[in-house]
Parts: structure tokens; sequence; C-alpha cells
């Protein structure tokens, strides 16, 4: 760790290096990020003192975006991830979960056929990926909602060229607010992933870390949400989105996970 005091691991990718350096430094604080510390066969679970495994309820993410994009206008939708992890899973059933939703308090029918669900076997971009986003385009899928890590740009470079071909594709973009990527990206699927990691780096700085627990963070805990003053929207308002939010946050709207 080089001298380092807290160790802060994004993914789930970490999960059996947290398990074993929280015991080989437990005078450092891990904060693991969209995880919990197991051994790499999976036979054992422990999260240390010193560790602090931050998880969110995507499938309310996921549901938001799905909602906005339906109450928007969209009527045909499609779903790319990275691989099918927990994350992932839960951003696509939510998603699923939050287009039906609108679509049936507007009385309309929408089109999400298996093939515009799709999970491409790995994080990194590729122009397989952008290819199959592309037939999608082609097919009549207007938004694609890509919770796939650096794969999610080339959903945005096919849409990017669908668009530059006289057509309309629209994307939405995942954890952290990725309008600057792409003018394609309509809004994005958040998780609260810095300010998490701040209070938590807060807490060690101030003497009151409480490690030894997972958090999970979800709508009632402001730890989900839309980035509604980037988001594109010509019909979908604020008002709509703190509606719907507050209706998850209550328990008034139970969003499935899986």
């Amino acid at each position: 760790l080089g001298g380092a005091k807290v160790g802060v691991t994004p993914g789930f990718l970490f999960e059996s290096s947290v398990y074993a350096s929280q015991d080989l430094y437990p005078d450092v604080n891990f904060i693991l990020i969209d995880g919990t510390p197991h051994t790499p066969d999976y036979s054992m679970f422990n999260t240390a003192d010193n560790t602090l495994s931050i998880l969110f309820n995507e499938h309310e993410s996921g549901f938001l975006a799905g909602y906005a994009a339906v109450k928007d206008g969209y009527m045909h939708l499609g779903f790319t991830g990275g691989m099918a992890v927990p994350a992932v899973v839960k951003f696509g059933v939510g998603y699923i979960a939050g287009a039906y939703y609108a679509a049936e308090e507007l009385g309309i029918t929408i089109t999400f056929g298996d093939d515009d669900y799709h999970y491409f076997g790995d994080f990194g971009p590729s122009d397989t990926f952008k290819a199959y986003a592309a037939a999608r385009y082609t097919a009549g899928t207007e938004v694609i909602f890509s919770a796939a890590g650096g794969a999610g740009g080339s959903v945005m470079a096919a849409a990017e060229e669908f668009v530059a071909g006289g057509g309309s594709a629209a994307v939405i973009g995942v954890d952290v607010d990725q309008y600057y990527l792409s003018d394609t990206v309509i809004t994005s699927a958040l998780k609260g992933l810095g300010t998490a990691v701040m209070t938590a780096l807060a807490d060690i700085e101030a003497g009151t870390f409480v490690g030894g627990q997972s958090l999970m963070l979800g709508a009632a805990e402001g730890g989900v949400g839309l980035p509604m003053g980037n988001s594109v929207f010509t019909s979908f308002n604020n008002s709509d989105y703190l509606a719907i939010l507050e209706d998850i946050s209550d328990g008034t709207i139970v969003v499935p996970a899986s």
C-alpha cells in the first residue's frame, strides 16, 4: 500500500483483495464500493472492523431512468450491461420495471424485446459492442441504457454515428453524470459514489469511522437518482422526478431487484 492509511477500492473486482488486505494491514481503513470482502472462491465472507462496504440500490436508479424515458416519450427501449454481475443486473431489472410502470400510467404499449436486453461480457470498449448498438438503433430502438463501464462509450459512438446519418438515437449513462461524454446522453442513472466516499473519509478524519459493516444506500438515503440539471428531457420535468423519487423513498413503490 506504499504507506497509505486509507484504501478506496471501486468495484466487485476488489472484493477478494480487500478480504486479504484488511487482515494484513489492520491499521489501514478500507472503503469498498459495490462489493463485500470474501475469499476468491466465495466460501468465506468477512468485513473487518477496519473496512466499510458501501452498496447501492441500483434497481431504484434504473427504475427512475426507465420511468423518465417512457414519460418523456421514448417507446422502444434497450439495455446493455457489461457483465451480469449483481449491480448491473439490478440496474437492468429496475430499468425494465420503471419503463413498464410509466407505460401503465400512460396507458401505452412500449417495445422492449429480448434482443433489446444484452450483456456484452466485458466492460471495455469494442467495435463489436458498437456494432450491436448500431444494429439496435437501426432496428428501431430509440434509447439504450448502458450499464457497461467503458463499453458504454461504444454505445455512445454508435448513437452519434446514427444521429450523424440523420437518425434519432439516445443513450442513458450510468453511475455518474455522463452528459459530458456525448451529446446523445439524455440522462444518467446515478449512484452517490462521491458523496458516500467523502462521507466515509470525513468519518476517518474525525475518528468516527465505523467499519465491520455494509451500508446499502438507495433513494431513501439520497444514494441514487437522476441528474435533472443536465438531463435532456422535453416533457418529463423536475416535479415529475421529485414525485416518483418520493414514491420510491417512502416505499409507495417497491422496485424489484431481480
